[in-house]
């Protein structure tokens, strides 16, 4: 003899099927657009010789930072990065177009690079490595009793001319 199920039953999978949905929901990915947002359209129609600093910012806007030394050149950089919950962010996708300009403000060359360019980091430990001797705790607490610049010395300190 089958029973009806009873309502705190059904209650009951309603509420642990919508906890499973919003579990795997927390699971999903996190894409996050950082800098330039890159048209292709927009990034193809920038051309040497033809176009001039007033009509790239015109169709791309203004550059993510420009060179202050040597060569005029505007750069806009792009990142998308996909994270999950609880872990550190990882790129999906880098751009960096470099757009050089001549002495009159046309666009001389554009050079673009992607993410086989990046390059990572990874910190030695939690010291920074350093040339030269080590000096223990106390050698750096005393280490300068006595040096130029002493009490009585000449030309230092108190009581020095």
């Amino acid at each position: 003899m089958l029973k009806a199920p009873s309502a705190n039953g059904r209650m009951f999978k309603i509420a642990a099927l919508g906890c499973a949905v919003l579990a795997l929901g927390a699971c999903s990915s996190i894409r996050e657009s950082r800098g330039f947002v890159n048209d292709a359209v927009l990034v193809n129609s920038v051309q040497p010789g033809i176009d001039n600093r007033r009509s790239v910012e015109g169709m791309l806007g203004r550059p993510t930072f420009e060179s202050q030394y040597g060569e005029n050149t505007w750069y806009y950089i792009s990142s998308i990065t996909g994270r999950r919950p609880f872990v550190r962010p990882r790129i999906r996708d880098h751009s960096v177009m470099a757009i050089r300009f001549d002495e009159e403000g046309n666009v001389a060359t554009i050079e673009r690079s992607g993410i086989d360019e990046v390059v990572y980091l990874t910190p030695d430990g939690d010291k920074t490595p350093t040339l030269g001797r080590e000096r223990g705790f106390l050698e750096d607490l005393f280490g300068n009793i006595g040096q130029v610049g002493g009490v009585g010395a000449p030309g230092g300190g108190p009581g020095g001319p």
